[in-house]
């Protein structure tokens, strides 16, 4: 478990650090898009399991981004399409960490993550008339940076980078969150009155007043440090159970 808490320390005072210094974000601008990539994707996955279908996603340079649905569906339908959003960010970010306690099964979950981007950046993902084909290749880049770090790197550094990542995706799902508590959020530099919160509140108690925006976020901000919280608490059991079993004499 030390690890892991190490990793997230570290990513929690990078990440602390480099937003509040100048060009400090230029740094974790791909975890960014990374993070943008997973919220956008489990929109996609729920709108897929639930009929709804995925219709395209767009992914904007301010690393907003827009999943867009074939068929509108029941009221329930929408609102688990609409918590997808930040649940499965954290959700993804805490099963990468757990997946990953070795070299060899880093290597698989990076090469895993950069195929889905591949393949998303190819047929999920579509130009904008604003940006063209940003979305595209940021994620098509970034899909080809996981490779080579899942080939290239030694076996600590590329277990430290899956490890990263994983702390990355969870902080900013976090971090993501806060924006669900002010009046108004930004979509490609433009404000926009609804959110997925504001979806969640209209599709589950049926009105979009404040208090029923804030106690979605909550709620999701509750999830996302539980999720992390039983992500650490399994890594640190099997690490105690991989020393026990070390530390077992042999005839």
């Amino acid at each position: 478990m030390r690890a892991e808490l190490r990793t997230l320390a570290l990513a929690m005072i990078a990440s602390l650090l480099l937003w509040n210094l100048p060009f400090g974000g230029y740094l974790l601008y791909p975890f960014k898009i990374l993070a943008t990539w997973l919220h956008e994707m489990s929109h996609g996955l729920v709108m897929i399991t639930t009929g709804a279908e995925l219709d395209r996603v767009v992914i904007y340079r301010d690393t907003s981004g827009l999943s867009y649905a074939v068929w509108a569906i029941s009221a329930p339908g929408t609102a688990a399409i609409a918590a997808a959003g930040y649940m499965g960010t954290a959700l993804w970010g805490a099963v990468l960490l757990v997946a990953t306690p070795t070299a060899k099964a880093a290597r698989i979950a990076l090469l895993v993550i950069a195929v889905l981007m591949l393949a998303t950046a190819i047929f999920a993902i579509v130009p904008t008339p604003e940006e063209g084909h940003f979305g595209q290749w940021a994620v098509a880049a970034i899909a080809g940076g996981l490779a080579v770090c899942a080939i290239a790197l030694p076996p600590r550094a590329r277990v430290f980078c899956a490890h990263f990542i994983a702390a990355q995706a969870c902080i900013n799902a976090l971090l993501d969150i806060r924006v669900l508590l002010r009046p108004m959020q930004a979509v490609n530099g433009v404000l926009s009155q609804t959110s997925d919160a504001t979806a969640m509140a209209d599709n589950t108690f049926g009105v979009r007043t404040a208090w029923a925006v804030w106690f979605w976020a909550i709620v999701w901000l509750a999830w996302s440090l539980v999720v992390l919280f039983v992500a650490l608490r399994l890594s640190g059991s099997r690490e105690r159970r991989s020393a026990a079993r070390a530390a077992e004499p042999t005839a």
